[in-house]
């Protein structure tokens, strides 16, 4: 054996032995907090099959257990290179590739497209040195890699960290975040009967363009039932319209009684739960269960807001256009400098108790996507101005919707806010704490509210409010606290000239 093919098989050895962590682009940070399961081991020729290494699930986020399997961008023969996307995994988050690190040939793929929660640690695939030992892997399946293992179980403990949403578990955690229990297997893909095409396994239906899955809410269309035309047999907005048209006719008479002795239409459809809707079900309502919420609202002026947004915008010359929104983050910012008891967490580490306060401020902004509710994270607002923080906050929203945000980009916030001013049939609402945070600021639409006039007559005048109603952890912030937070906010609100300061 050459010099360089035993340096290159000790430094596979060497970064099986490492973890899977270092196979993908995650942060050191997040990668000291989750356990470190190996992605790769090393198997030694048996009298079976020669040298080969198996390919397990990784994690791919620090609270992932279990993924789904979408589609894989390499084949059985094909050489594999350091950062090649192998496969696309959808995770209790997003849907992310998994970029490979090491230099092989796949001899075999162990779990099809469309296998759902897989374990991670799970062999999924096989990779060899040599591409003439690939035939040779044509029999090789799971039990033969080992054997699948089960999601790790429900920690039934609960605890403040197991809602925890805006940031990663520490591996040595007795409450990590539980994950949904394991669904049973589907059944395999199959010829179709009627067309005689290959059915399209649930995750390659569930690969819909943001578009298409925007259009099929609005549409009403079950985009699971829609067949995709577009690349890998992606869902698109064209097929969405040509869904909702073929089906208009059968829907306007979904609600007309059967005939005598014809069956009766069916009067709802059941949609299947995401991983991602799953766990934010499971996280928020823990939030709810587990830490006791209380609520305070203020009217606050933004007339003279409004004006200064006016007035920068006009002299932006095009290069920033400023939102109502961007104000307000660093606004909170601001208030919670001010007060640092809202922008500090509850922590049970080991059976010690703390309440950790941040040094810095960063802001988890709530964003819609049409596959459930992100947040982003605006990091150090109080060191960036307010053109940094709207050209961070597009970037940010246009990426969450796109299902393309990093794990170090959406975990780890300090404290959030929730806006749904947009709509203007919203006066105020109330939001669920983001764990383990101990505050959430959730925003209404801007009324114009009339108020008694300043000057000597006893008239009235018109201004422009809006009701901002902050929930807090009264395990971390007092109730008095609590309302010196919403003064300070209201303060700097109606005073926008003081954030520069």
């Amino acid at each position: 054996m050459s010099a360089a093919a035993v340096l290159a098989r000790a430094s596979r050895g060497v970064a099986a032995r490492s973890g899977a962590l270092g196979a993908f682009r995650q942060q050191q940070t997040f990668s000291q907090r989750i356990p470190a399961l190996s992605a790769l081991a090393r198997y030694y020729a048996s009298g079976k099959f020669p040298d080969h290494t198996i390919i397990s699930m990784p994690a791919l986020s620090p609270t992932m257990t279990a993924g789904n399997i979408g589609v894989w961008q390499k084949k059985p023969g094909d050489t594999l290179a350091p950062g090649d996307v192998l496969v696309e995994i959808e995770t209790d988050k997003a849907q992310m590739d998994f970029e490979f690190q090491e230099e092989g040939v796949l001899a075999k793929v162990l779990k099809d497209s469309g296998e759902k929660d897989v374990a991670v640690g799970n062999p999924i695939a096989v990779m060899v040195e040599d591409a003439s030992d690939v035939e040779k892997f044509a029999d090789f399946t799971v039990d033969d890699a080992g054997g699948d293992k089960s999601k790790p179980a429900e920690d039934k403990k609960g605890g403040q960290e197991a809602a925890e949403s805006s940031e990663p578990p520490q591996s040595d955690s007795a409450t990590a975040p539980p994950e949904p229990k394991q669904e049973e297997s589907k059944p395999a893909a199959q010829e179709s009967e009627s067309s005689g095409e290959r059915l399209q396994p649930s995750i390659e239906r569930e690969g819909a363009s943001p578009a298409a899955k925007k259009l099929a809410l609005e549409k009403g269309v079950a985009i699971s039932k829609v067949k995709g035309t577009g690349p890998k047999g992606r869902v698109t907005a064209k097929d969405v319209e040509k869904a909702g048209s073929s089906g208009a006719a059968a829907g306007a008479g979904a609600g007309v009684p059967a005939t005598a002795g014809a069956p009766a239409a069916a009067t709802y459809e059941d949609v299947p739960a995401t991983s991602m809707r799953k766990t934010i079900a499971s996280r928020l309502q823990q939030s709810m269960n587990q830490n006791p919420h209380y609520f305070v609202a203020s009217s606050i002026s933004v007339s003279k807001l409004l004006k200064l947004r006016q007035a920068l915008n006009a002299q932006a010359d095009g290069q920033y256009k400023l939102s109502v929104n961007d104000f307000l983050i660093k606004a909170v910012a601001f208030a919670a400098r001010k007060v640092p008891a809202a922008n500090s967490s509850w922590r049970e580490d080991g059976g010690n108790v703390m309440i950790r306060q941040h040094n810095t401020v960063d802001v988890s902004v709530a964003v819609a996507t049409p596959v459930g509710l992100m947040t982003p994270i605006v990091k150090n607002v109080m060191g960036n101005g307010l053109e940094a923080i709207s050209s961070q906050i597009k970037d940010l929203g246009k990426r969450a919707r796109d299902g393309k945000l990093k794990p170090e980009e959406y975990q780890g916030g300090t404290i959030t806010i929730s806006n749904m001013g947009m709509n203007n049939a919203i006066d105020r609402f109330t939001a669920v704490i983001n764990p383990p945070q101990a505050c959430i600021v959730a925003v209404g639409a801007v009324k114009k509210v009339a108020v008694p006039s300043e000057g000597e007559d006893s008239g009235v005048e018109w201004d422009e409010q809006i009701v901002i109603t902050g929930s807090f952890d009264h395990k971390v912030v007092d109730g008095a606290v609590g309302g010196e937070f919403m003064r300070e906010l209201k303060n700097v609100i109606e005073n926008p000239l003081n954030m520069v300061l």
